[in-house]
């Protein structure tokens, strides 16, 4: 049986000053994105030989909290006062926009005028923004929640980066985002050779940083490689509002018309316009699954001037009309 390994150093000092984080956990949290964050610290605490970082959980009432697979775990108390020198972690996940209650605001609000750092992990990101905590500030979240978020929230400068720190809030876009931001926090507090320590023992082999971004690139996500046919669909993904005609967007990328719809018949089986079609319904799928936007205002978002020809084209992709889908499928998308 291997010997356990021994802290980076075994020099007397000082003993350091020790961070407490509190994690929040709201009904129905990603474990994913929680439990990244909470190994970190542990691990920290192993590879440094010192109990650099404390931590304890919280539930809004103090009850005990389901993930979202189903997994129920006890809290040690109540929302609580939070130190000067605390970090808060709202863990988010499925139907964010339901967990966030007054309560919890007001929590959030009273501790954020003490000075306390906080963060949101997956979808909580919502919470700290209905809260005001990230008006003028750039956040992220997760990739799926986007639209809606961006569609909510004005005041906020949304990025597709997998963390962002800006001040002392803290928001991740869900999954193993949540590692890249305590490697960071960490880094910054104990020092780079601790966080890679810790990356290692996680068998985590590319940190990111909040320059990189949380979904796969465009060649990778469709499965080719084809420069231009990226660039088209890139133009496509960013002009969801006011559409590009096939014409313009093969000028653009110096090809005819004709080569355009060879370009996608041959790698991905459409048409451009159907291709196009495909994301604009599906970011009018998010928006209201996760926005309280009109039917209307959502085929406008997406370059529909027409209601009836957004009905239409929703029906013909999703077996459903755009009213019915709110009704009957709620929060289904929320991660």
């Amino acid at each position: 049986m291997p010997e356990p390994r021994p802290p980076l150093s075994s020099a007397p000092t000082a003993a350091p000053r020790q961070r407490r984080f509190i994690f929040v956990l709201l009904d129905q949290f990603t474990l994913l994105s929680f439990s990244s964050a909470l190994e970190c610290l542990r691990i920290a605490n192993r590879m440094s030989g010192q109990p650099l970082y404390a931590w304890t959980l919280q539930s809004e009432e103090g009850e005990p909290v389901t993930c979202s697979g189903g997994v129920s775990f006890n809290v040690d108390g109540p929302l609580g006062e939070v130190g000067r020198e605390d970090f808060v972690m709202i863990c988010g996940g499925i139907g964010v926009k339901e967990k966030t209650t007054k309560k919890l605001m007001n929590w959030l609000r009273r501790e954020s005028r003490k000075g306390a750092a906080i963060g949101g992990l997956c979808t909580a990101a919502h919470v700290l923004a209905k809260a005001g905590l990230l008006d003028g500030k750039r956040a992220t979240t997760h990739w799926e929640n986007h639209d809606g978020f961006a569609e909510e929230f004005h005041e906020v400068t949304l990025t597709k980066s997998v963390f962002v720190i800006d001040g002392n809030r803290m928001t991740t876009a869900g999954g193993t985002s949540s590692i890249d931001l305590m490697l960071k926090l960490i880094a910054d507090q104990q020092g780079e050779d601790l966080a890679n320590a810790v990356a290692d023992q996680l068998i985590y082999s590319s940190i990111r940083t909040d320059q990189d971004t949380q979904r796969l690139s465009v060649p990778t996500r469709i499965g080719v490689r084809h420069p231009k046919l990226s660039q088209v669909i890139q133009m496509m993904e960013a002009n969801i509002e006011e559409p590009i005609s096939p014409a313009i967007l093969a000028k653009e990328v110096g090809m005819s018309t004709r080569q355009l719809e060879r370009l996608f018949r041959r790698y991905l089986n459409r048409s451009p316009k159907r291709y196009y079609m495909e994301l604009r319904l599906s970011k009018a799928r998010n928006l209201l699954m996760q926005t309280d936007m009109s039917v209307i205002n959502v085929a406008l978002s997406c370059g529909f001037a027409s209601p009836s020809h957004f009905s239409k084209c929703y029906r013909t992709q999703y077996q459903t009309t755009p009213y019915r889908e709110r009704g009957t499928q709620g929060t289904r998308l929320s991660t």
